[in-house]
């Protein structure tokens, strides 16, 4: 802090303070000297040349001017006069006029001293005050930028008359009035509450001002514009030193952007609540230390407890877990703990009433700051109806292998003669050959050669014989689905040979068309092969009592879009006139003695094999039935 110092007397130049001595005596002299005919008066001059010298010229020129003003004593006012001449009887006279000027010399010096001090310590107040008042004005201006920054007003009310006494400029801004207006009434304030929340507003103000205690509300504000504002208010009264209230004092937040965080926040806590609900997951925290720290309340939904009642600890879930999971559940959990492993398993838990669910646990591990593993957080999926389903499934698939496995086994019995045909020929041949081997055998001369080439011939029909056996006996064979690498065109051939007899009862001759070098397929061979004995049976059938001949092509071909494309045409009867294709719908069927299982277990074969199975009329007569493998499961051999 600058200090302001007066000018001394001293401050002035010497010359110039020992001239205003001189100056000064010689004015006194004059007026003295005009006074003289007033007795007692003459010295009167002097003395105030003393003093104004000493006041504005210091102390020295006024020693000097206490000096001169003795001599002009003596010289011109005590006898002898007009000369320098000490008398002892003037001495009295000069030592008193000597003291007096001594005496007014310090009471001038002494009050020049108070005079400057009192003058320094007026400027020092008054730099104080203008510091003080920026100081002020520095703090109302830093005050109204945080609460700008902070959309926090401020205001006070008088607590006999309810009249607003003071509003900060942000206050202004909250409410919505003009700071050159004028502080706005307490009604007028009031206007710019909320409709809705005016009443409540009004009963919470008026229960404060009647107990003289402070109080907070939470409303709205609706501006001139329709701008709608949420303000949180903190009142508090202020008393004096006698202890009486005195007025009010209240600070008004702008709360706009929390209550709109806070009513996003709670839209997504509640689409993330009904979004667990929809999809039965739940969601939770652990730690190790504390135990369970969050539970959603679908988790708590799933294991049976109530969702609107706190969570239960973590060993009240662990309760649930079923007997013969718990220890793997143990075990998990100490592992996501020990290694920072992350969880993904179903187990069981048990309700009380007895009812059973798998859930599905995926947990990620929670780490502190030093990296070590303080808990996790996962969420529970209730995949009961999913096991469910894929129990029905296998339930499904299995029975769907038990109709098929029937429906072989009932078309083997449909082939029986046909069947026996096929294997009797081959019998008969060797037979006939062993015969003859015999026969080169037994000769005078035995005929070696001839009897290789027909034990040769033997061999061959009984490994025919054998072959169809096989196939028969695969066809019989009941048990779970095994894929690997087949070559669809042996299939066929293969159920050309099993069926070639049964074409041949109704003159009916099969042509095949295959392409050579097909990709290799992943399937299940006996599931292939009963879908090309259901639709070369069909197409025999269709074709067995037309007078006019028919025939059976079987066509295999790579598709141009890297598909696998099988066909089996007739020229029978064709496909019913209307919705031909309900054929493949479960027991529809054209024949008599037909089940109508044939070609919907054909369907389902084909579609598990990833393929596609349908029927189209030929443009003459009889139809035409396709199926495809996709070439992602083809493989060249």
């Amino acid at each position: 802090m600058a200090n302001w110092h007066p000018r001394p007397a001293t401050a002035l130049p010497v010359i110039l303070r020992y001239a205003i001595a001189v100056l000064s005596v010689a004015i006194a002299l004059a007026l003295a000297l005009i006074m003289r005919r007033f007795e007692g008066v003459a010295v009167t001059p002097f003395l105030m040349a003393i003093a104004l010298t000493v006041w504005y010229a210091g102390r020295g020129p006024g020693f000097l001017t206490i000096v001169l003003s003795t001599l002009s004593v003596d010289y011109f006012f005590t006898p002898p006069l007009y000369q320098f001449r000490f008398d002892l009887s003037n001495l009295p006279y000069l030592v008193v006029f000597t003291l007096f000027g001594l005496v007014f010399s310090w009471f001038s010096s002494t009050r020049r001293r108070k005079e400057q001090e009192l003058q320094q310590a007026g400027k020092e107040l008054e730099l104080k005050v203008a510091e003080r008042t920026a100081e002020l004005r520095r703090s109302e201006a830093f005050l109204a930028e945080g609460q700008r920054l902070m959309h926090t007003g401020t205001l006070a009310f008088d607590f006999a008359t309810g009249k607003n006494i003071f509003w900060s400029e942000e206050m202004y801004r909250l409410f919505g009035f003009d700071p050159k207006m004028g502080i706005p009434s307490f009604e007028e304030s009031t206007q710019r509450v909320h409709s809705e929340d005016r009443e409540r507003v009004l009963k919470t103000r008026e229960k404060g001002v009647r107990e003289g205690a402070g109080y907070e509300v939470e409303f709205r504000t609706l501006l001139p514009d329709g701008t709608i504002r949420y303000i949180h208010a903190v009142v508090r009264p202020v008393v004096n030193a006698s202890g009486d209230l005195v007025e009010f004092v209240a600070s008004a937040m702008d709360v706009t952007e929390r209550k709109r965080t806070e009513e996003a926040l709670r839209q997504t806590e509640y689409y993330l609540a009904e979004g667990e609900r929809l999809t039965h997951t739940g969601s939770y925290a652990w730690n190790k230390d504390s135990g369970l720290v969050y539970a959603s309340a679908e988790l708590s939904r799933v294991f049976g407890f109530d969702p609107e009642e706190p969570a239960p600890p973590h060993a009240a879930y662990r309760q649930r877990v079923h007997p013969d999971d718990l220890a793997m559940f143990d075990e998990l959990e100490e592992k996501s703990i020990r290694e920072g492993a992350d969880l993904d398993w179903v187990y069981r838990i048990v309700l009380p009433d007895g009812t059973l669910k798998y859930l599905h646990v995926v947990a990620r591990p929670v780490f502190n700051a030093s990296g070590e593993v303080v808990g996790n957080i996962g969420t529970t999926h209730d995949v009961t109806e999913r096991k469910r389903a894929e129990e029905d499934r296998e339930r499904l698939r299995q029975a769907e292998a038990d109709l098929a496995y029937m429906s072989r086994v009932t078309t083997m019995g449909e082939l029986t003669v046909s069947l026996a045909h096929e294997i009797k020929q081959p019998m008969a041949a060797a037979a006939t050959n062993a015969n003859t081997c015999l026969r080169w055998l037994t000769r005078d001369h035995p005929d070696v050669k001839e009897a290789r080439e027909a034990a040769s011939r033997i061999v061959k029909d009984v490994t025919r014989a054998a072959d169809i056996i096989n196939r028969i006996r695969l066809l019989f064979k009941k048990g779970e689905a095994q894929r690997e690498l087949v070559d669809v065109n042996e299939v066929v051939r293969e159920m050309i040979v099993l069926l070639r007899n049964e074409a041949t009862r109704y003159s009916i001759p099969i042509r095949s068309e295959l392409v050579e070098d097909l990709p290799k397929v992943m399937a299940d061979r006996v599931q292939l092969q009963q879908v090309f004995m259901n639709l070369m049976l069909n197409g025999i059938e269709a074709m067995k009592d037309m007078s006019a001949g028919g025939e059976l092509t079987i066509k295999s071909e790579q598709a141009e879009d890297c598909r696998l494309l099988f066909s089996v045409s007739d020229t029978g009867v064709g496909l019913p006139a209307e919705q031909p294709d309900q054929i493949f719908n479960a027991f529809f069927t054209t024949k008599a003695q037909g089940i109508g299982m044939g070609l919907p277990i054909s369907r389902s074969i084909v579609e598990s094999h990833g393929g596609r199975l349908w029927a189209t009329p030929n443009s003459g007569r009889g139809a035409t039935f396709q199926f495809t493998l996709p070439c992602e499961v083809a493989v060249h051999g």
